[in-house]
Formats: structure tokens, sequence, C-alpha cells
């Protein structure tokens, strides 16, 4: 098996009866770091040192402070709803699996029922927006871009008729910034369907992947979610 590595791309080549498969993997989550933006309201990120080596500590421990919905994170039901499932007890099976990365062109500013109903197939367990926010990531300044490409009610109402099980978007929300209803989140958490946000598709071209998004196993405060390390990695070119 011969690996090859870069920034957010890697892949292993393998060897089955002679035949050789390239098998890329990329990675797709955003880089915790003071400079990462974080969702107004939401907890800054603080990463500091703890102990120190250069200090003449046994060993370097950082200390992390952070809020759940940090970088690329999954949101669970108990986000919007009471008593509802708590991220610890996510269903691997939805985290982990096929999932399909749509391309949302750049002219798009929301994408609603039409657009999923032209550009989704129904029976898509998980679906990934590729859209203009992932451009936000080429920022180096922890700038927060209000003005992102979101879903609305109606393209969640047409997900869940699809029968999707996850929803990933490439930024911090899939939700209209400064909603007060969150119709979205309670559309699709409702009907059991996990939100990935904080997506780094810049790389990614459209097609079907393996998606691999474990979050955090959280069991403290209330479940609401957690920071994840998701990739997805190329099985084949379809």
């Amino acid at each position: 098996m011969t690996l090859f590595f870069s920034d957010n791309y890697y892949a292993a080549t393998i060897s089955f009866k002679g035949i050789y498969f390239l098998m890329p993997t990329y990675d797709v989550s955003v880089p915790l770091s003071a400079s990462t933006p974080t969702y107004p309201g939401d907890p800054g990120i603080e990463i500091k040192q703890w102990l120190a080596l250069a200090n003449g500590d046994l060993a370097n421990v950082s200390l992390i402070h952070f809020g759940a919905h940090s970088g690329t994170h999954v949101d669970a039901p108990a986000h919007f709803i009471e008593g509802a499932p708590k991220v610890e007890s996510l269903p691997l099976d939805i985290l982990i699996g096929e999932a399909r990365v749509v391309e949302v062109p750049h002219t798009v500013s929301v994408i609603d029922g039409d657009f999923i109903a032209t550009n989704c197939q129904p029976g898509t367990k998980r679906v990934l927006f590729k859209t203009r926010n992932s451009s936000f990531w080429n920022d180096n300044e922890a700038e927060f871009h209000p003005d992102y490409t979101y879903l609305n009610s109606t393209a969640a109402r047409k997900l869940v008729s699809f029968g999707a099980r996850l929803v990933g978007i490439d930024y911090l929300s899939v939700e209209e910034f400064k909603s007060q209803e969150f119709e979205t989140h309670h559309v699709l958490l409702s009907n059991g369907i996990v939100i990935v946000e904080g997506l780094d598709l810049r790389e990614i071209s459209p097609a079907t992947y393996e998606l691999i998004c474990l979050p955090l196993k959280i069991r403290g405060g209330s479940g609401d979610g957690a920071p994840a390390r998701a990739v997805l990695r190329t099985l084949n070119n379809t």
C-alpha cells in the first residue's frame, strides 16, 4: 500500500489480486484556532498552553475552550427539541456511509424546495451542499459572514420527503442568519435528520463519496451537539 498526503488530501493505492485502486480521502473539517470564525453569540475559541516542555514540565498539555457548535460540528435533535436524542446517542450508521455532494451555483443564496426537487434524488440518505460559502474559508481572519447561503424550510421538508437522514452545509448554520423561528432546524431535527455544519468543501467536486463524520462523544451538558472530524473518501468516480 502506498500513501500520499497534502494539507487536506490523502490517498492510498491498494492492490487487490494484482489490480491497483486509488482511494483518495479528503479532510473536509475546519481547523480550530483562535482565528476560526464562530457564530455570533457562541463562545469564542481559545487554545492555551497548560503545561509546556519548554517550561520544564514533563509534557505539553493544551487547554481548549470552545462551544459545541465550533468549526465543523454536528447538531443533535436536542439542540432545538427538549427531551430529544443527544449527540452521544446519534447512530453511527447515519454518520458513516454514502453521501452525495451537490454543488449549488454561486448565484443561489437560498436553497429552496424547487432546488432540492431538481438537484437531489429521492432515497439519497446523506446530502452535502457545496455553496459559495466554501470560499469563506479562504479568509485568514476570524470574520463571520452573515450573508451565507442557507436552506429554507421548504427545502428541509423536501429533504424529509426524499428520505434524507443527514444534511450538511459548508458554513456554520443551515438556517438563515438571525432567524427567529429556526424552522429549518426544527423540520430536520424533528424528523431524525442529523445536521452537519461548518464543512470545508473547497476541494470537493460534486459526486458520491463515503462520509465519515464522528462528533465528540460528549455526555455532559444538554447534548446539543459537538465538533467533529469529517472526511470524504472516494470509492468511485460516479
